[in-house]
């Protein structure tokens, strides 16, 4: 059975999506296949969420800020879902990708944008204690299974779910 493939796209490719994705590899344990992309990719991982992923005991080989055209290109992988990271309440502009696979909205305020080390220590804690919630969440859910309405209804409420509901569960 092929795994259920995942894009994780956001505008930069360099924080939140690239956590996302070596999050949802590793917890997906083959069930899923994770990717990442940006629509204004910035070349380049910020070295904190590799930091964060490693801290976490998540492998960071592999990972690279790269574009979303790759996917949309002859010859590239085929997606199940596709999940944007941006934040809709700091006026971020998310990226539109077209295509027959499920689509979701699971912002993230940009953990980069904090200020001071301490600060940016803690904003890249904090996003990516709430991808472990989220992406835990998916992994439980029985995607192979579900038709694509139930699968939409699920991802957008768990891009709903706060780092409050976490604190909560």
């Amino acid at each position: 059975m092929n795994p259920c493939r995942v894009l994780f796209i956001c505008t930069g490719n360099s924080a939140r999506s690239i956590l996302s994705e070596a999050t949802l590899n590793h917890l997906g344990k083959g069930r899923f296949e994770a990717f990442s992309a940006g629509s204004q990719p910035t070349g380049k991982v910020n070295p904190h969420a590799l930091d964060e992923l490693q801290a976490a005991g998540i492998p960071i080989a592999g990972l690279s800020s790269k574009s979303w055209d790759r996917f949309t290109e002859e010859g590239a992988p085929p997606l199940d879902i596709v999940i944007t990271v941006c934040d809709n309440a700091a006026n971020e502009d998310c990226p539109v990708l077209f295509g027959d696979f499920v689509k979701s909205h699971w912002g993230l305020p940009d953990p980069a944008a904090a200020h001071g080390h301490g600060a940016l220590l803690e904003a890249f804690r904090r996003a990516h204690t709430l991808i472990l919630y989220r992406i835990t969440a998916l992994v439980d859910l029985p995607v192979e299974t579900m038709d694509r309405e139930l699968l939409k209804q699920a991802l957008d409420r768990i891009g709903a779910l706060t780092d409050e509901d976490e604190d909560a569960a």
